[in-house]
């Protein structure tokens, strides 16, 4: 949860305790860096209701024509701006603090510099020409086509990268469809039509592209719904959340997308898929990606009877459907509520409730889960968000699967993924398991936070 100003105190207590400790005295270090950084990003940012949209500020159908002088900002408004920065940033943190701010203010202005963002919204990204012999995949027009799907697919798995001109307009148009859904999305399967249900993929691009060789590509016919976590961890996440986009924009009805847990900025920020996008595309797209993930419906229900999400159930018990589709989505997940329980909450052998291992959400019983249904007239909940040795674990009396569709987690942790076909009218859960696929040498977390990474 990225929760750096309590740790700082967990980690002053061990330096208290054991103060010739190197790993202690090294690890103190790197949290009062994260601390720190943490308030001057604070001291920064704008109230919620005045931050402006960074889609917003953009059209693809403009990318590549050079940026109006009156869309840049002057030496010295920057100027301005970071006397006044730092004026604030003393008041939060006193004047001995006044010069590690200062030296903050030229690090970063060195890479707002980098990224375009001292010209507007990143006018460096928006002022960028496809190259003639740029020979990568190309979107025709405003029409995502399998064609461009399967090119852009294949330079990823070859390690070749997508235009940005072709990854703005992917993602903001994946925007405006995400926008128009409900928190909680009703897909319906027609009698004799199948649907497919994975689970977290974490940035394992090589292993999203051998369910596709398993299962098939998504298409009216063959649908999926990937049920959150499709970023952090793995170091393909670029690859793997551009592939799905695509796919949604290409055919809305042939792939469905929740969000989990990791479709957030403070794991993003910590857990590597931050890191990731400014390396292989730009400040812009984190913020970007950021707005974006605040769109993704929290829950689907398939034909009236499987209910499906990311991490589990609520504290409390008369929760109903239209409770979840009445969620106000569009912000980063909260610390408590139905909207917390729904990305972190986890199932429990025994009944009732209890306190989540994770410190947010809660751990749920086989009667919670029971009442929920009945509650609802469901049969079934297939939830995500925890790491299975087969893939998948059926539990509280055949009521609750969870399916996990990463296999051979972060490279050691040896399990199979999986995925699950359910055929109507039945809709009985056919499982299928699969084992981990090469891929090239880029290990997991290559772009984590360093403070993580210490821990890794």
């Amino acid at each position: 949860m990225g929760k750096f100003k309590e740790a700082l105190k967990d980690f002053q207590q061990v330096k208290r305790i054991c103060p010739n400790d190197p790993d202690a005295t090294k690890k103190l270090k790197e949290c009062e860096k994260a601390v720190m950084k943490l308030k001057f990003e604070e001291a920064i940012s704008l109230p919620e209701s005045e931050r402006c949209s960074v889609a917003d500020s953009i059209d693809y159908h403009t990318i590549g024509r050079v940026p109006t002088q009156s869309s840049l900002l002057t030496p010295v408004a920057v100027v301005s701006a970071a006397v006044a920065t730092v004026a604030t940033v003393v008041k939060l943190v006193g004047p001995e603090a006044a010069a590690k701010v200062a030296m903050m203010l030229v690090v970063a202005g060195a890479c707002w510099w980098n990224s375009g963002l001292f010209f507007g919204s990143g006018s460096r990204d928006l002022n960028l020409e496809v190259e003639p012999q740029y020979s990568g995949a190309r979107i025709e027009g405003d029409v995502v086509t399998l064609d461009f799907v399967k090119k852009m697919m294949e330079d990823f798995k070859n390690q070749k990268s997508l235009h940005k001109r072709y990854a703005f307009q992917i993602v903001l148009q994946i925007r405006e469809m995400l926008r128009a859904l409900p928190s909680l999305v009703d897909i319906n399967v027609p009698e004799g039509k199948h649907f497919t249900v994975c689970g977290d993929v974490h940035g394992q691009y090589y292993d999203l592209l051998n369910i596709f060789e398993l299962n098939g590509l998504p298409s009216e016919e063959n649908p999926y719904l990937f049920n959150g976590d499709f970023v952090d961890r793995g170091s393909f996440s670029v690859e793997v959340i551009l592939t799905l986009f695509a796919f949604k924009c290409m055919s809305p009805s042939a792939i469905h997308l929740a969000r989990g847990n990791h479709e957030s900025k403070s794991m993003n920020k910590i857990y590597g898929f931050e890191g990731e996008v400014r390396s292989k595309l730009s400040e812009t797209f984190v913020e970007l990606f950021a707005e974006v993930f605040c769109c993704l419906p929290l829950a689907h229900v398939i034909n009236g009877k499987v209910f499906v999400v990311h991490g589990g159930l609520f504290s409390v018990d008369g929760v109903k459907l239209s409770d979840i589709r009445s969620i106000d989505r569009f912000c980063e997940p909260p610390e408590e509520g139905l909207m917390c329980e729904l990305l972190w909450s986890d199932p429990q052998p025994i009944p009732g409730r209890g306190p989540s291992k994770r410190g947010v959400g809660l751990s749920f019983g086989a009667d919670v889960t029971k009442r929920f249904l009945q509650e609802n007239n469901l049969d079934l909940v297939v939830r995500s968000h925890e790491v299975k040795d087969e893939g998948y674990e059926i539990e509280h009396e055949g009521k609750l699967i969870t399916v996990f569709s990463a296999p051979n987690y972060c490279d050691q942790m040896g399990n199979k993924g999986a995925f699950i076909r359910f055929e109507a009218p039945e809709l009985k859960p056919d499982i299928v398991t699969f084992s981990a696929v090469p891929h090239p040498d880029v290990k997991p977390m290559a772009y984590a936070n360093n403070f993580l990474r210490m821990f890794s």
